[in-house]
């Protein structure tokens, strides 16, 4: 391979110590735009692989959102900087190999049978970078560290973990933080078999000034926290308590009382969809599917849509008549939302009064949403009882779904063309 020289100016100093760093578990976690995905993810895979020895399996939680995540990271790094003679891209299976043969693999961490089967072409996996790591769970964590086993003990494994920190009840904070009493002013940690590095915005030198004044300006108090301090999240006052997370990928067959609704998004917001059971007798629902992706034209939706509903009636968000067209120009049943005075309180307080609403593990937006969704404050740190309108598109699309039921009416799941 002909010489290649990268130069320190591209990254931002913050990583520099941890460009060649062989502790066991990494962590780079912190608040949003702080360059950590592009220095792990993107800029040292692609120096390590250059370098030879190093073989890269990078993951996320759902594997269909790797290709316009972690993957195009890669491929954005590489072409950056002028490499891309030096690199076969395989978009299609999602493998990057370098001239040395020396690869880049990118899996989901939801099909177990794929994870099991990767195998390099050549030498064995050395680091396992898991992005979004607290949309994990802990047996994915155990799973990953059985990848890393056998080859060469010249060349030290590395399992990384990447995120923003979310709240302090995810399984990362209790099984790393929690046992050496991580402080929110922290920065650093490292031991023999772990470093932690926390960085924010304010360590990305690349950030425009539009960039830092809109994180700046973040009024919420747990996402400042969270996205702009990079602090790991405390939650007082959550609207959902009646919330189960669980495996229900076994239960699909005896879900028949279906509904499903849209909220629409393109490129700052997604387009969300949750397929949702609801059990009268119980009055409990089940949110066992879900759509979230941006970027999607409506002509690239409705197919998507139709492969998870098929011709079943879908409620969307009544504020885009044109896009509801659009899609039933496509082939989906698609209807608008009522909504109606005051539907977004009614709604909240009628999902509040379920015995429960229970939540697919592998649905991890639904999750994300249901567990952080939150009352405003005042300047005194009171709850408004006025939900915060963020991070709240499932949440929607699920009263978009619900809401018959919620107007109480007498229709069942034979006779209501809105229920399959």
């Amino acid at each position: 391979m002909q010489k290649v020289e990268i130069h320190t100016e591209v990254l931002n100093d913050a990583y520099l110590p941890f460009l060649e760093d062989s502790t066991p578990v990494q962590i780079f976690f912190g608040g949003s735009a702080s360059g950590k995905s592009v220095f792990v993810v993107g800029q040292r895979s692609v120096i390590d692989v250059l370098k030879g020895g190093r073989n890269y399996l990078i993951c996320r939680q759902v594997g269909r959102t790797i290709r316009n995540s972690v993957f195009n990271e890669v491929h954005k790094i590489i072409t950056e900087w002028g490499l891309i003679g030096l690199f076969n891209i395989n978009k299609s299976d999602m493998v990057i190999t370098c001239q040395n043969g020396y690869q880049i693999l990118f899996t989901g961490l939801d099909d177990a049978e794929k994870l099991k089967s990767i195998t390099p072409a050549k030498g064995v996996i050395t680091d396992i970078v898991v992005e979004e790591a607290t949309e994990t769970e802990p047996n994915s964590a155990k799973q990953l560290e059985k990848r890393l086993r056998g080859g060469s003990e010249s060349i030290p494994k590395r399992l990384v973990f990447l995120f923003n920190p979310i709240l302090q009840t995810n399984w990362i904070y209790q099984t790393y933080f929690a046992p050496i009493a991580w402080a929110d002013d922290q920065r650093e940690y490292r031991s023999e078999d772990l470093s932690i590095l926390k960085t924010t915005y304010l360590d990305n030198r690349f950030l425009t000034d539009q960039d830092r004044k809109r994180l700046e300006a973040e009024k919420d108090s747990y996402y400042y926290d969270v996205y702009t301090l990079g602090k790991w999240g405390v939650l007082g006052d959550v609207i959902f308590k009646n919330i189960k997370i669980e495996d229900l990928s076994q239960m699909h067959d005896q879900f028949t009382n279906n509904r499903a609704g849209l909220d629409f998004g393109f490129s700052s917001d997604p387009a969300a969809m949750p397929v949702i059971h609801f059990d009268r007798k119980k009055n409990e629902i089940y949110l066992y599917q879900e759509l979230y992706e941006r970027g999607l034209t409506n002509q690239q939706l409705a197919p998507l849509v139709v492969d998870m509903i098929g011709n079943n009636p879908l409620k969307c968000d009544s504020a885009e008549p044109k896009s509801v067209q659009e899609l039933r120009d496509k082939g989906v049943q698609a209807y608008s939302a009522h909504k109606g005075k005051d539907s977004v309180n009614f709604g909240i307080q009628w999902l509040q009064s379920l015995n429960a609403i229970h939540i697919d593990s592998g649905c991890i937006n639904s999750r994300r949403e249901f567990t952080t969704y939150h009352w405003k404050q005042d300047k005194d740190g009171n709850a408004m009882r006025i939900p915060t309108d963020k991070d709240n598109h499932i949440i929607d699309a699920t009263r978009y779904a619900l809401e018959d039921d919620m107007e109480d009416r007498e229709a069942t799941s034979i006779d209501n063309p809105f229920y399959f």
